[in-house]
């Protein structure tokens, strides 16, 4: 098959391509590099006019006229690829704002692919119209909104979720609803507000490069190393202030036993080099189920704080510990650590679990096999 995956978020479509190549398939990749993470991509496109001076040039000339300088430049980086983007057999969307485009900009682009190619998916793996209203008309349930609703976050500082209850992003919703094949959803985060809908073809997990992330089994012959990465864009949205706080707490309860890495805004072979030697990893706090990173560490043996809710150990039928429930509530974080730090058995334990774990359930090319049928069922 002919397949061309669009957007990139966290190594994911990368993942998935790598897989879909070792079953025989052709694959590339359209999309942004995912900020300083500079993940690969075929078809390379560059978000213009973000720099400070310019991004404040361009919401003033927003303001004015309604024109948008940074959708009208990828939208011209998209028409010099356009001639490469027709004919594929799958064209898969990662989101349904995938361009970063104003409404217009984003309805030629998605046209374009609409007409040309045979079929069209969108994956739900972030926020999008769907899980946004969702999350909206369940304030409870844990997700990336409760610290907005908390009054952590502005709705300036939230405009890249707040921006899908707009009336242009519905209308853009409900332009992918009537065009794309179905929707898969990456992980339970996305699944639980997407039943019901009927374009909805499940879930699939996220799929991970077990060949790339080598497993070496922990030793704790030393200090206990805990590895906390920020994306500073997702301060709150993550829980970091939570880590933040809970991480001072075990600072001056175990000393000279601990050791703390905590690192901003980092490339991704970066955070991946730094976090190696860590024992426990410090996620999110805001999810029922694991995020991409976090089961990239998995994979190497880490222990991660993530989400990790009953839902998640029904789904997988798990008896065992693979990770570690977080919370948006620091006593509990602190007494999560406190007790892995007293029991480093438990430590190792964990560790082999998370690995056996993802072998069995997020192996890149079984979860390709399954994007595969989905696409052809």
């Amino acid at each position: 098959m002919n397949i061309l995956l669009v957007g990139e978020y966290s190594r994911l479509h990368n993942s998935l391509k790598e897989g879909l190549q070792q079953l025989g398939h052709h694959v590339v990749i359209l999309g942004f590099q995912d900020g300083f993470k500079k993940y690969p991509v075929d078809f390379p496109l560059h978000l213009k006019w973000n720099s400070k001076f310019l991004k404040k040039a361009k919401v003033g000339i927003y303001k004015l006229t309604g024109f948008n300088v940074s959708s009208y430049f990828t939208y011209r980086q998209f028409i010099r690829y356009r001639k490469k983007l027709t004919q594929f057999d799958v064209v898969q969307l990662i989101n349904e704002n995938s361009f970063y485009c104003t409404y217009n900009y984003e309805k030629k682009i998605l046209q374009y692919l609409f007409d040309n190619n045979k079929k069209v998916f969108l994956m739900c793996c972030g926020t999008d119209y769907l899980t946004v209203d969702y999350y909206f008309q369940n304030p409870t349930f844990k997700s990336l909104l409760l610290p907005y609703l908390d009054g952590k976050v502005s709705a300036k500082e939230f405009q890249s979720v707040l921006k899908f209850r707009r009336p242009e992003f519905k209308k853009l919703h409900q332009l992918i609803q009537l065009n794309v094949e179905g929707i898969i959803a990456s992980d339970m985060d996305y699944d639980i507000p997407l039943r019901g809908n009927p374009k909805y073809l499940g879930m699939i997990p996220n799929p991970i490069n077990i060949d790339k992330l080598s497993y070496a089994p922990l030793t704790i012959d030393g200090k206990i190393v805990i590895f906390h990465g920020i994306n500073t864009d997702n301060y709150y949205k993550k829980g970091n202030d939570y880590f933040e706080k809970a991480l001072t707490v075990i600072a001056e309860k175990y000393g000279h036993r601990i050791e703390i890495i905590t690192t901003r805004n980092i490339p991704y072979q970066d955070y991946i080099d730094i976090y190696n030697r860590a024992h426990i990893l410090l996620d999110m706090a805001y999810s029922f189920d694991q995020g991409y990173h976090a089961l990239e560490a998995m994979a190497k043996g880490k222990v991660v704080f993530t989400g990790a809710e009953t839902e998640f150990y029904d789904f997988y039928q798990l008896n065992q510990k693979v990770n570690i429930n977080a919370k948006p509530d620091v006593d509990y974080l602190v007494d999560q650590l406190s007790f892995l730090i007293d029991n480093p058995n438990e430590i190792l334990t964990i560790s082999r679990n998370a690995r056996t774990f993802i072998e069995k359930e997020h192996n890149y090319i079984k979860i390709a096999e399954k994007y595969l049928q989905t696409w052809t069922q």
